[in-house]
């Protein structure tokens, strides 16, 4: 069986669950199916009902909030959804010796924190291009500002989503 997204009443994404969980969650009326695959259904002897791709909490759950603030690149690349921030290239098409690298807008050279705020996704020509140089300088601008991502939007994200599921992670991508 595929994975289930379970959003907290509020609607925010909260996880992945089994579909067999999500089934008895719904089952049980502490859930309710918010998306459900348009082909597929569940089906026993005595019943039927829709195969649950999203639901969502009935009563909100506080759910504690641990964010490590270190910059990790799976995390940074995802953020930027895997494309140079400079020239706008996906991972996809980078050439063979091309790889996206963690790029710092203000270079730690020139005072610059290896930080949120201050780190873009670049591919190595284009990090290599803007060099230590501040933006301004290289004439080179980020497409995004950068900004200290939603946590859990983005381990959602990194995981198998379908995009019936993607529409309600991606918009708590930059919420604070």
């Amino acid at each position: 069986m595929s994975q289930t997204l379970i959003l907290n009443a509020s609607a925010e994404p909260l996880s992945f669950i089994p579909v067999r969980r999500a089934i008895v969650l719904v089952l049980k009326e502490k859930a309710e199916i918010v998306e459900e695959h348009v082909e597929k259904r569940i089906r026993s002897a005595n019943w039927e009902m829709p195969y649950p791709l999203v639901v969502r909490l009935v009563h909100y759950v506080q759910i504690p909030r641990r964010w490590r603030s270190v910059v990790t690149n799976p995390i940074l690349f995802a953020r930027d959804g895997y494309a140079c921030q400079y020239c706008g290239r996906h991972r996809s098409v980078l050439g063979r010796k091309e790889r996206l690298t963690r790029e710092h807008v203000k270079p730690v050279s020139r005072g610059g924190a290896d930080a949120w705020d201050n780190v873009t996704t670049a591919c190595s020509t284009c990090n290599h291009k803007k060099g230590s140089r501040l933006p301004y300088e290289a004439k080179m601008y980020p497409k995004t500002t950068p900004f200290e991502p939603r946590y859990i939007a983005i381990v959602l994200l990194g995981q198998a989503a379908g995009i019936e599921q993607r529409r309600y992670i991606e918009p708590f991508i930059n919420k604070n």
